[in-house]
């Protein structure tokens, strides 16, 4: 991994230097670091514009097919420019990202940062009422893998993937100020309190849980649970149910004193970038030139996510370093067979969120119930004349399939415990101060809190 701070000298900086040869200064460290980026976000940009003119949207209901010979009749009315909108809201994610980018990277500015944040709350917030967002592009993705009846859109396959790809490269400048759901909780964040990592590290290990959680849901046709629990939804769309009006405000009143409690202990699409993150070439770096290990960076940083240099000693010995896996290893394997036998076991419970199942246990209720009032889903079903035996076989199929995918969401709740408690046991050497890439949100607030200037000296 190729960063500045390799490449920059305590004593005598890069730009202080002539080439070899031509009597010319050395181009600076910052520039050279600006050129690379403008060259990334050039190269993803050309390899992904040509997505804008050719994507097609889905209709959001095919027409029957008719048996008679009946052809529908051509439209006499202008269609909505659906697909032309949804590009647009793509080419708005990717300078976003670029944007977000070249003012984390480069600028290093918070000012500006807090102004790309506003932006995006506004337009894919309240603008755009919060749909299609990256978060929820996960569940159509699953949905088009598990079902071959249902198209994913080439727009909704952008937004999934572009903040993917800038993570490789740059880390999580997506986070920084372009999701609308992390600009909202950085908008309000008035007091922030640190967590302690005691706290913080295992609460981060949800977001993986309610990954493998929506994967389950969204393969199974139970519905994207992602969406229809979306903390946000109701204040950008200004009306909810009172149950997710209750939801917003409670995580509204948190990120207050939190810092973005929803992108750090929930958010699924974040598991994603937070491992794509660990892979990038060019994250954020807290001082532009030599760390000094003044420790004012992590006293500002409200997540938690600044590491400081490694003390003496504090790498344990290969041979104890072996051991200490060894054991570890040892109790994951017993851990991830027993959360598989209980996703097994709990795969029928979990089913109950299909509709299908939902309304198998409604029509029940009114067949052993008769004078209770029937629900909408069970009139619905009298009016279509299906047989009641037929919902229930379809439950039934549905509760049997919830067991291998149960079985399959414990063992994957096992590896992410597993993975955690393995890597408490890791140490890696830091010479100084270091935003971990994973959960850095690239907030910029440290830049400001650092005394070290770009040519080395001190403010």
């Amino acid at each position: 991994m190729h960063r500045m701070q390799r490449v920059l000298h305590r004593e005598r900086l890069p730009q202080q230097r002539d080439q070899e040869g031509t009597g010319k200064p050395a181009v600076s460290a910052p520039a050279a670091g600006r050129n690379a980026l403008k060259r990334t976000s050039l190269a993803l940009t050309g390899l992904l514009a040509p997505l804008l003119a050719m994507g097609q949207e889905q209709k959001r209901q095919p027409p029957p097919d008719f048996t008679s010979g009946y052809q529908l009749p051509s439209p006499t009315t202008p269609v909505p420019k659906e697909a032309l909108f949804a590009w647009f809201d793509v080419g708005v994610l990717l300078l976003a990202l670029v944007l977000a980018a070249y003012i984390v990277l480069s600028r290093r500015s918070r000012a500006w940062l807090l102004v790309l944040t506003a932006f995006s709350a506004a337009y894919f917030g309240f603008y755009r009422l919060g749909c299609v967002c990256s978060v929820g592009s996960v569940q159509n993705v699953v949905l088009a893998f598990a079902e071959p009846s249902y198209r994913l859109g080439l727009s909704v396959a952008a937004f999934f993937l572009l903040p993917l790809l800038f993570a490789l490269f740059y880390g999580r400048v997506f986070c920084s100020g372009v999701c609308p759901l992390g600009a909202i909780q950085e908008l309000v964040l008035v007091k922030p309190l640190r967590i302690p990592d005691w706290i913080a590290g295992p609460l981060g290990l949800v977001p993986f849980l309610y990954l493998g959680l929506a994967v389950l849901y969204a393969s199974s046709g139970a519905g994207f649970v992602v969406c229809r629990y979306d903390p946000f939804i109701a204040l950008y769309r200004l009306g909810s149910s009172p149950l997710m009006a209750w939801l917003t405000g409670m995580f509204l009143a948190a990120s207050l004193f939190i810092g973005r409690p929803y992108c750090r202990f929930l958010c699924p699409y974040g598991a994603l970038l937070r491992v794509a993150s660990w892979l990038a070439s060019k994250p954020a770096r807290i001082a532009p030139a030599a760390c000094i290990s003044c420790h004012l960076c992590a006293k500002e940083c409200p997540y938690g996510a600044i590491l400081p240099p490694s003390a003496e000693g504090d790498r344990a010995p290969l041979h104890q370093l072996r051991r200490t896996l060894a054991r570890r290893l040892a109790v994951a394997a017993p851990l991830v067979v027993c959360l598989t036998v209980l996703g097994w076991f709990a795969g029928p419970a979990m089913a109950r969120v299909h509709p299908k199942v939902t309304l198998a246990r409604e029509l029940a209720l009114s067949l052993d119930r008769p004078e209770a009032p029937k629900t909408l889903a069970v009139e619905a079903h009298r009016r279509l004349g299906r047989s009641d035996e037929e919902v229930f076989r379809e439950a039934a199929a549905i509760q049997r399939s919830f067991r291998f995918g149960g079985a399959a969401f414990g063992a994957w709740a096992g590896v992410v415990v597993a993975a955690y408690t393995v890597s408490l046991a890791l140490r890696r050497r830091r010479r100084e101060y270091v935003a971990e890439p994973g959960t850095c949100f690239a907030c910029a607030r440290c830049f400001a809190s650092c005394p070290v200037l770009p040519n080395g000296d001190r403010s």
